[in-house]
């Protein structure tokens, strides 16, 4: 017999300021907590993974207090979750709600898989350009091999 003063939901205390990472498919949770090296972070993060979600059916979810992203951290959620949103939240106000955009160009945060790049071999930056985004193909701007979703590897 169920008792009618079940807990349907899972309730969690509100962000007094921070970053929620919201619709990220639910797949890619685990790499985004590793290529941001949340692990790291002293302070409290929550994820989520397979919840409810009317737009993508099933979503991964990460709050995480009082950390606020630069670009180049959005640039690399961008390209493993490309349907993620993200809220800022200060003083228990969200400040901010955008779509993350995979960007056109990509510098200095994702190797080339190619060995003989001369990116692998000297203290070069790293710079691509997108040359397919549903793909999500990144053209190396050096050696001009195309590294695939599969292939990409952050540094």
């Amino acid at each position: 017999m169920e008792n009618k003063d079940t807990r349907k939901e899972l309730v969690v205390s509100a962000l007094e300021n921070g970053t929620v990472i919201d619709h990220i498919p639910p797949k890619s949770v685990l790499q985004v907590f590793k290529i941001l090296d949340l692990e790291k972070h002293m302070d409290q993060v929550l994820f989520g993974i397979n919840l409810e979600s009317r737009r993508l059916g099933k979503k991964g979810l990460i709050k995480i207090k009082n950390k606020f992203f630069k670009i180049d951290e959005i640039n690399k959620i961008a390209l493993v979750a490309p349907t993620a949103t993200l809220i800022v939240i200060k003083d228990f106000n969200i400040i901010e709600k955008k779509q993350v955009e995979i960007p056109d160009t990509v510098e200095n945060i994702v190797k080339c898989f190619n060995p003989n790049c001369v990116t692998n071999n000297e203290a070069i930056p790293t710079k691509f350009t997108l040359i397919d985004k549903g793909e999500l193909k990144l053209l190396c701007h050096y050696c001009e091999k195309t590294t695939a979703k599969d292939n990409i590897k952050f540094l």
